[in-house]
């Protein structure tokens, strides 16, 4: 039986807002789709549910298990992340899912939940110094970083080792880092980058260098941003209506459904569904803070800060990367793109959320 005092603290604008978020995200992926085949929109709407039923389950179990198995739960995701490149499933040149049979789980998603909670352990143990973590102090969190970026990278998937990054980054800052470090930190990955630009495809090194004037090459590798700004443009104030969108559904717009979702939503509910989904989003953030803020411990703090951070970027990125504002990496919208493995691990996100919040007076 569930305590009937963790249901007087349930925290229902954090559900309202993933669900609300969620139902957004089917009815564009429907609008997107159902000129083409209605199976994508059947299996989102299957996954949808799945989702919620996750979420439920999260905020039942006590999210404290998971601080006693952390260890367990990230070496399971670098186990999956290994398994991709031995049973995986190839497509466009990118090896990231493992068939399951009735469907199809994509390992880096899950990985971000493995990195967070991860790191929430390492840190929520080690007393942090008076002045900061030193270098010394972000060896074996840096190792926890590196082996799943490095894994996701290879497949390749650089949207989702640029999330990883970014979560390990605002991790390490919430729990402060010396301003040497800091600065010796941004002078290295400074050194690195001509390295790593190096070790990028041509179509990644493309898509990176587009944004700056995707007008350029309109039919090629400035392709997705000519047709997303085409369609943002085109909602005007209102929007052309549920179902009038004419790029997503013509075909126009490559990804419709997936990475550039928000550009269909835009296109049919204009600016005011947008703003609308901006501040739903913004909602989760701050509920998410909220939670990190009111947490019962230190694990409960850094996971939530962990996942919000992950929400943040998420939607930072993918916004400014359909908008032209950043380049194109392929990194999805929380809740609105289409994918089952990026909803299963939204949602139990958000649930982790929730259990965190509402067991602050549990003890």
């Amino acid at each position: 039986m569930i305590d009937r005092r963790l249901l007087t603290h349930f925290d229902w604008l954090t559900f309202i807002i993933a669900v609300s978020l969620a139902l957004v995200g089917l009815l564009s992926v429907y609008s997107a789709t159902h000129i083409q085949s209605h199976a994508i929109y059947r299996k989102e709407v299957y996954w949808v549910a799945i989702g919620i039923s996750a979420m439920s389950l999260t905020v039942i179990v006590n999210y404290s298990l998971l601080e006693r198995y952390a260890y367990a739960v990230y070496a399971s995701t670098i186990t999956l992340l290994i398994a991709v490149f031995v049973v995986g499933s190839s497509f466009s040149g990118a090896r990231r899912w493992i068939s399951l049979g009735f469907f199809t789980l994509q390992p880096s998603e899950l990985a971000k939940l493995g990195l967070i909670v991860i790191l929430a352990k390492y840190f929520s143990e080690k007393e942090t110094p008076a002045k900061g973590l030193a270098l010394k102090d972000l060896l074996t969190p840096g190792a926890f970083l590196a082996i799943p970026f490095l894994l996701i990278a290879k497949q390749p998937d650089l949207g989702t080792a640029i999330i990883l990054f970014m979560i390990f980054c605002s991790m390490v800052l919430l729990v402060r880092v010396r301003t040497k470090t800091l600065i010796g930190f941004i002078l290295a990955a400074a050194a690195m980058a001509p390295f790593a630009w190096r070790a990028l495809k041509s179509y990644q090194k493309a898509r990176l260098t587009s944004f700056l004037d995707p007008d350029s090459d309109p039919l090629g590798s400035g392709y997705h941003l000519v047709q997303s700004k085409i369609a943002i443009g085109s909602g005007g104030l209102t929007g052309k209506g549920f179902l009038q969108g004419t790029q997503g559904k013509l075909m126009f717009l490559p990804e419709h459904h997936t990475d550039f979702i928000f550009s269909v939503l835009a296109e049919e509910w204009g600016l005011m569904g947008s703003v609308a989904v901006l501040l739903l989003f913004t909602g989760l953030i701050l509920s998410g803070l909220n939670a990190a803020n009111g947490s019962k411990d230190r694990f409960g703090l850094l996971m939530a800060f962990g996942i919000t951070s992950m929400f943040f970027w998420h939607a930072v990125i993918n916004l400014g990367m359909v908008s032209g504002v950043l380049p194109v990496v392929g990194v999805p919208l929380p809740f609105l793109s289409y994918g089952g493995s990026f909803m299963l691990t939204s949602m139990i996100a958000a649930g982790l959320l929730i259990n965190i919040r509402m067991r602050r007076f549990i003890f």
